[in-house]
């Protein structure tokens, strides 16, 4: 029987550089094609020649073992070997042969007499060519993350109505016990004939479970799901300090991650500031140069933040207006226009004591434009954050989804002291070229952080926005 080899194509590299590394007891051939494709990538100032490079250390590394040309064993009892085409060949393809692509397929061809070839590679295409040539091909699948598995950050249960008058339901306990929680995963207890009956717990580790009740805030906003109150149980609880939310458009991602900012930094005095920022990557063509300085650039970027944030603003303004009609707030905190102490209209907390209102003010939390001159909210371009180390602030990064894991890590490791990183982002519509659901890094960063106690997350599957966008993502 011929020996298997497992010949990789250049982007299985590219996507996992220590791919070599991954086939344990076999042979890895590496095409002398793929070599010269990474070295042409190399000098790219982007994650693909990142990868490029980590890929060329492992096999330069390798040449201290031996020759790459006849074979390197690895510590896996594996071996890896740089495969070339042979001189005089003459086999040749029906496809048009500068692509280095055919190249490679053509290598594979020629080995084939020799070995039970498996060509391995994530371009589809390339795995449709190389069917159409009789060869064996196959996705590079290795901690490849599914849609249907993976980390949603919660669980569904039912048990009979009775139980949930009880504290701890006896089923949650049950169920902690046959199955593997996370810390920090949250279990949704429901009535077996009425969904709308239900209980929130989350697991602490160790089969103990917390309550999730709904919190206190100063504004009149609450959660309208369950899966909106386990995510504002996370972004508010300060022992977690990395919190990465999921969901389709309408979801509340966004309003939730600025709620709870603004919520920690202009009530409860918790963070100087809050820092939000978004991925440049557009949808459909790019409408080219903005003008501008950099805040002016990032204002068409920043809409949907801005949008939200106008709803937060007129939420708190209506709820004032209310207590004021109602006779809620007392004589001598009416007489200064607003509220005291932590409850100073969401700007100042108590330490700071009272202000006179400034002209042309209205109540309840102030504009974007406003917090952002006072100094508690800033706008930032993520190009510009390498390098940096940002304490005490309240870190919110939108659109996750079209960053690769590389970029997630190097954001997160900006985070210091007294800091709280927040990341959100829809799996399901990526807009950045060569990342999908499995690769990006908004997924694969949650996979890989679960079950630390410092880390929560919350996949959010209910539309709040309309009945025609939670149709939409149904639907289209």
């Amino acid at each position: 029987m011929a020996e298997k080899i497992y010949l990789l194509d250049t982007n299985v590299l590219i996507h996992d550089p220590e791919a070599i590394f991954k086939f344990s007891e076999s042979l890895v051939g590496i095409p002398s094609m793929v070599l010269e494709e990474l070295d042409a990538f190399k000098r790219e100032g982007t994650d693909r020649a990142r990868n490029a490079r980590e890929a060329i250390r492992h096999l330069d590394a390798l040449r201290n073992r031996g020759s790459l040309k006849d074979g390197v064993d690895l510590d896996n009892g594996g071996k890896v070997k740089v495969m070339f085409l042979k001189e005089g060949n003459r086999q040749t393809l029906p496809f048009k042969m500068p692509i280095e692509d055919n190249q490679i397929l053509l290598l594979a061809c020629t080995l084939k007499d020799e070995y039970d070839v498996r060509f391995i590679t994530k371009d589809f295409n390339a795995r449709v060519k190389a069917d159409a040539l009789g060869l064996i091909a196959e996705d590079y699948l290795k901690g490849r993350i599914t849609k249907d598995e993976f980390y949603h950050g919660w669980r569904r249960i039912q048990v009979p109505s009775i139980s949930l008058k009880k504290g701890m339901p006896p089923e949650l306990e049950a169920y902690g016990e046959d199955q593997p929680l996370e810390v920090n995963e949250f279990v949704l207890v429901e009535s077996q004939h009425n969904p709308h009956n239900y209980s929130v717990f989350r697991h602490l580790g160790r089969n103990k479970f917390k309550l999730v009740e709904e919190p206190q805030l100063r504004w009149p906003l609450k959660p309208k799901n369950p899966q909106q109150l386990m995510a504002l149980d996370l972004l508010l609880d300060d022992s977690i300090q990395l919190v990465s939310l999921f969901g389709p458009a309408g979801t509340g991602k966004t309003f939730l991650a600025l709620l709870a900012g603004m919520h920690k930094v202009l009530v409860e005095d918790q963070f100087e500031k809050v820092l939000i920022a978004r991925p440049v990557v557009p949808l459909g063509k790019d409408i080219g140069y903005l003008p501008g300085d950099v805040h002016e650039k990032l204002y068409n970027w920043m809409l949907p933040v801005y949008d939200n944030m106008e709803f937060i603003a007129h939420s708190t303004a209506t709820g004032e207006h209310l207590e004021e009609l109602n006779g809620e707030i007392e004589p001598e905190r009416r007489k200064h226009g607003k509220h005291q102490g932590k409850y100073a209209q969401g700007r100042y907390p108590a330490k700071h004591g009272h202000r006179k209102k400034e002209k042309g003010e209205k109540g309840g939390l102030q504009s974007l434009d406003e917090l952002i001159h006072r100094g508690k909210v800033s706008l930032e371009a993520i190009t510009y954050m390498r390098g940096r180390s940002i304490p005490y602030q309240f870190i919110f990064i939108d659109e996750v989804q079209n960053l690769t894991l590389h970029e997630v890590k190097t954001l997160v490791s900006r985070v210091g002291e007294g800091s709280k990183i927040v990341l959100a982002g829809d799996p399901y519509q990526i807009d950045a070229p060569y990342l999908d659901f499995a690769s990006n890094g908004l997924v694969v960063a949650a996979e890989k952080m679960k079950g630390q106690e410092v880390f929560g997350s919350v996949y959010l599957e209910t539309s709040e926005r309309s009945i025609l966008s939670k149709l939409t993502s149904e639907l289209l």
